[in-house]
């Protein structure tokens, strides 16, 4: 990063780390402290960083690693301002006295105040706890004590909470098959929601752990500008391949755009 991308150029960095050692990643080791401050670097003053990140179980406790690192982003400079939460609809079924794991953390740090903040993720009201449809009767009485009929619509959309649920794994995740050969991606619905929500078009998304490019097919595909790295040849090759797939061999364009 140091080398390549400009003091205060990007707009959003969408991303996963490797984290706790859950994530074989071809054993390259993860420089979390260099990132953070590089990431606060290249980052445009209200700018969003999101993190997506867990934490392992080791001689039975969970590490804590998601709290220590957030806690060093506002060191470094950044403020927390959101903790979200990305549940996955279909976790991997575990034993042992603890209850389902099911969720990681999504951090949302800012440089300053973030410049966007687009409420363009929203949900269908859950008709089992919400009595409301589309189409709501209600009824008032006239001057001669009659009951009168009305109708009257309701949004059936509402915003999201900070609680975002995906299905996860094959046919879930990505339609992209190739996608798979990186041992751990994200929902593209979950990059797309973010990069919609903390982003507008021709803004620059960044990806430090470019991974399979999940982030960059969805911040093309949705018109923003991509910049991706990451330490593994193979997963840069990916990561190239999705993206060049996505944007119908136009990448290239795209790219010295930037």
């Amino acid at each position: 990063m140091r080398r390549n991308v400009p003091d205060k150029h990007v707009d959003l960095a969408v991303t996963s780390p490797p984290y706790d050692g859950l994530r074989l990643y071809n054993g390259y080791d993860f420089p979390f402290e260099d990132i953070v401050r590089e990431l606060y670097r290249i980052m445009r003053l209200g700018g969003v960083v999101v993190w997506v990140v867990g934490d392992a179980t080791v001689n039975g406790s969970e590490t804590g690693t998601s709290f220590k690192q957030a806690l060093f982003f506002m060191d470094v400079g950044f403020k927390l301002h959101d903790t979200m939460i990305y549940r996955k609809l279909n976790p991997v079924p575990n034993a042992g006295k603890r209850y389902q794991q099911s969720f990681e953390y999504m951090f949302i740090f800012s440089k300053g105040t973030p410049t966007t903040h687009n409420i363009a993720c929203r949900k269908r009201r859950n008709a089992c706890n919400d009595k409301r449809t589309s189409r709501v009767k209600g009824f008032n009485r006239n001057v001669h004590g009659e009951v009168m009929h009305k109708m009257y619509a309701v949004r059936e959309d509402v915003p999201k909470d900070n609680i975002w649920e995906y299905y996860v794994g094959g046919g879930n995740s990505t339609s992209d098959a190739i996608a798979f050969k990186h041992p751990a991606i994200f929902p593209e619905k979950l990059a797309e929601d973010h990069i919609l929500s903390w982003s507008v078009p021709g803004d620059i998304v960044f990806d430090p752990f470019m991974g399979s490019g999940t982030t960059g097919k969805m911040a093309i595909l949705h018109g923003r500008k991509f910049i991706g790295c990451d330490v593994s040849l193979e997963y840069c090759s990916l990561a190239f391949e999705r993206i060049y797939n996505a944007t119908g061999g136009h990448m290239d364009e795209l790219l010295r755009s930037i």
